[in-house]
């Protein structure tokens, strides 16, 4: 009996040995099986993201939507969203970080620099990627800024070159004299794009002049001033002038004063023509930079801030048959 169960012992030793050799000299069913075990992995981890956004607009909504949908590509529901938005005011937008840092999300997404701002005095701990900012520099006060933010802060930037955009007035307004630059005093990437643009206007001869709001009280006031006094208006990125697109288009109308816009949804709503990005594809890549964040893939710390490549010259067909301004054959109709 002993020699009979030492045998199927051996017996089923072998069996044993010859279905482990199989399973590992089979590359392809290895190869899954890690597969598996690493997305189980994944689908193991849960993540809550914090979105704080300014206001509600086309290209903020845009960014923001790109965002969710990148990441859920990658993660699945693995991650819960806490979407919130500020409807255009600062302090709310630094309640809604100061209640993610509190909770302890794993990541605060903010949209547009204010909301930046406020995620940035909220934590120096839990990751902070911005996006729809000009200039982080400007934004964060970081002297001789070279595109890494430090600390616990990255993101991606909506500046299209300002050169190009000083070009665009040259090109379709080749007769006015004085361009007018209208931006809201309290958004401190349009006082980086304004004090940028001056220099831009003066290389090609026109005579720039600054003009600012507040918020939506002194808009059209403010707006009228600079029809009264100029024969093209450049508005950059600017939450506050898309937040009250509909007032300047009333004013600018009525005067017949044309305006080159720093981003498609503004554009569609008051403008002739734009250098604009792609808001939602911007809102993807800070998604992915999000993924390798949350997985542990890089350090937020030396992640460099993202530009968007190529930048398209788009035009409102409504509003340059309204101007009597041709418009050439590279630029794309806003649909």
């Amino acid at each position: 009996m002993k020699k009979r169960s030492r045998v199927v012992a051996i017996i089923l030793g072998l069996t044993l040995v010859a279905a482990l050799t199989a399973c590992g000299s089979n590359g392809g069913s290895q190869n899954n099986g890690s597969a598996e075990k690493e997305a189980q992995s994944v689908a193991g981890q849960k993540f809550t993201v914090g979105i704080c956004q300014l206001v509600q607009h086309d290209a903020l909504d845009a960014a923001t939507n790109g965002f969710m949908d990148a990441i859920t590509e990658e993660l699945g529901n693995s991650v819960v969203f806490d979407k919130q938005n500020a409807s255009g005011d600062s302090a709310t937008c630094a309640t809604i970080c100061n209640g993610f840092a509190a909770s302890n999300v794993d990541l605060i997404m903010a949209n547009a620099t204010p909301a930046l701002q406020a995620a940035v005095a909220s934590t120096d701990k839990i990751p902070v990627l911005g996006t729809s900012v000009t200039e982080y520099g400007a934004a964060l006060d970081i002297p001789n800024f070279n595109g890494v933010c430090g600390g616990n802060v990255s993101g991606t930037s909506d500046l299209a070159p300002l050169d190009q955009q000083a070009q665009m007035v040259k090109d379709l307004f080749p007769n006015a004299k004085v361009v007018g630059i209208l931006y809201s005093s309290s958004e401190a990437n349009s006082v980086y794009q304004k004090e940028v643009m001056e220099k831009e206007l003066a290389a090609l001869g026109f005579e720039a002049k600054a003009y600012s709001f507040a918020d939506s009280n002194d808009v059209s006031l403010v707006t009228q001033t600079a029809c009264d006094d100029c024969d093209v208006i450049f508005i950059p990125t600017d939450n506050k002038a898309a937040d009250n697109a509909d007032a300047i288009d009333a004013v600018c109308r009525a005067a017949k004063t044309p305006i080159i816009a720093g981003e498609e949804g503004l554009c569609a709503k008051c403008g002739i023509a734009t250098l604009t990005i792609d808001y939602y594809e911007l809102g993807r890549v800070t998604g992915k930079m999000a993924v390798k964040i949350l997985l542990g893939e890089e350090d937020i710390s030396t992640m460099q801030i993202q530009y968007f490549p190529n930048p398209v010259k788009k035009y409102n067909k409504e509003l340059a048959d309204l101007y009597n301004v041709t418009i050439p054959e590279d630029y794309v109709e806003i649909g």
